[in-house]
């Protein structure tokens, strides 16, 4: 979705209105998550959703606003979540997100998610574009990607750790270039729903998904209360 949202903002609002708007808001989404006494899966999805259309913006921002080609960034960006998860590790002595249960934590955490969003925003478009390998093999590339993790950890017993990274690393390009494909135009070599389309049906997804999570968490809360035996 942060895909498709953030291109559809920034060619209505225009990139720096575009990445100054969503910047704000992904602020609101953030504090408000952050002063969360417990996990509300309203709040949580929210920041997600808004660090990855900021996050996207940002990363076509270095492209369009600067100039810096898409190897560059990609390049940048990795280094930069590498640095987010060395600084992390040395820290808290782990990256398992089990563990984030304090605020200093889950500042790592969402430093990140945005690391994240931004590398796989640029990944996907230099395999698209620079490498011009086009949106929907740009895809297939990056779920073949995503599928070594698995792999890794049946037969060489890869860290889970490092196996959930390098799954929700991939997911960003991957989920990119295949909205990106279903969006774009039949002369872009995609099916032309158009970025608007696209982003109202992944929202509508997006929020089946988090109202179901939030009445799930909810029932299980009412049942673990139900369970347990009077004092």
């Amino acid at each position: 979705m942060g895909e498709t949202a953030s291109d559809f903002l920034a060619h209505r609002l225009g990139p720096l209105p575009a990445v100054a708007l969503t910047g704000s808001v992904f602020v609101v989404a953030l504090s408000l998550q952050l002063q969360a006494k417990r996990y509300a899966a309203l709040l949580y999805w929210f920041a997600v959703i808004m660090v990855s259309v900021f996050g996207t913006l940002a990363a076509d921002a270095v492209h369009v606003g600067f100039g810096v080609p898409y190897w560059a960034s990609t390049v940048g960006f990795l280094l930069a979540l590498g640095m987010i998860f060395t600084l992390w590790q040395r820290l808290e002595g782990t990256l398992s997100i089990h563990s984030v249960t304090t605020r200093r934590r889950e500042l790592f955490y969402w430093a990140a998610v945005l690391a994240t969003f931004a590398l796989g925003t640029a990944a996907g478009d230099f395999t698209a574009r620079t490498l011009g390998l086009g949106w929907l093999i740009s895809g297939l590339l990056f779920a073949a990607l995503i599928a070594l993790p698995v792999l890794l950890r049946v037969r060489l017993k890869l860290s889970p750790v490092l196996a959930f990274w390098w799954a929700y690393v991939i997911t960003r390009p991957v989920g990119a270039s295949f909205a990106d494909w279903v969006a774009v135009t039949h002369s872009q070599g995609g099916l032309g729903l158009g970025t608007g389309v696209v982003t109202l049906g992944l929202s509508g997804l997006i929020l089946v998904f988090m109202l179901v999570s939030a009445a799930h968490k909810s029932h299980s809360s009412a049942t673990s209360e139900a369970l347990t035996p009077a004092d």
